[in-house]
């Protein structure tokens, strides 16, 4: 029997799950004709990358007004990231009626906060760090990039003080949003969290393949 593969292709990387194994490409280098021979093939993209999806196994996802009872706050519903809607359905699944808070650490960094009720009251949309670095161009990144404190070249210092903008804003964001719900659990993804890690001021569950887990979710939904 052939197997359902769900495939989330970012702006950076491409993901695939095929039954329990996980794959990743750079996504300027994938292809379909990477991907193994499928009874159907669940889609979740994000990127700028042109690909033929016209192939009757293939199903584009994107996202909804609602998921069993989680509500998307969006007043466009479609124009909510896939990538967004797909992480706050895994977490839904996985929080079990709680308050949660879903942070995507990619190209552009995301958090979205979601009730107990399951509505998604909204989210804020960050820039990564290489698109904060690109607003000037004639500033070099220093070749140490662990580098913290204070900076003592222009390199160093723009280095240092680019990447501390991620964690700093994350940071005031989480603890703004446990002003209101102080028992959300945090559910972070994202190819960008391993650099900001150690620099994280609250707790949360790391989820490596959290958008993949969401599709999966829906295309059981859907069967």
């Amino acid at each position: 029997m052939q197997k359902h593969i769900f495939l989330d292709i970012g702006n950076t990387n491409t993901k695939w799950k095929v039954q329990d194994e996980y794959f990743v490409l750079p996504t300027e280098n994938f292809e379909f004709d990477k991907l193994l021979d499928s009874s159907k093939i669940w889609v979740s993209n994000v990127s700028e990358k042109i690909f033929n999806f016209k192939k009757p196994y293939v199903c584009i996802v994107e996202s909804q007004k609602k998921y069993k009872s989680l509500i998307n706050a969006y007043r466009k519903p479609k124009s909510l990231g896939s990538d967004r809607w797909l992480g706050m359905i895994a977490a839904y699944e996985k929080s079990k009626d709680n308050n949660f808070i879903v942070i995507d650490v990619g190209s552009a960094i995301t958090i979205d906060l979601v009730n107990k009720s399951g509505m998604h009251l909204g989210g804020v949309i960050i820039p990564g760090l290489e698109k904060i670095r690109q607003t000037f161009n004639n500033f070099l990144i220093s070749s140490d990039e662990s580098i913290i404190g204070l900076g003592k070249s222009t390199e160093e210092a723009w280095t240092i003080g680019t990447f501390s903008m991620i964690p700093s804003t994350i940071n005031l964001k989480i603890k703004e949003l446990r002003v209101a719900m102080p028992d959300a659990i945090i559910y972070i993804t994202g190819g960008g969290y391993s650099k900001i890690r150690e620099f994280l001021e609250f707790d949360h569950n790391h989820s490596k393949n959290l958008v993949l887990d969401g599709l999966e979710f829906y295309a059981d939904s859907m069967r």
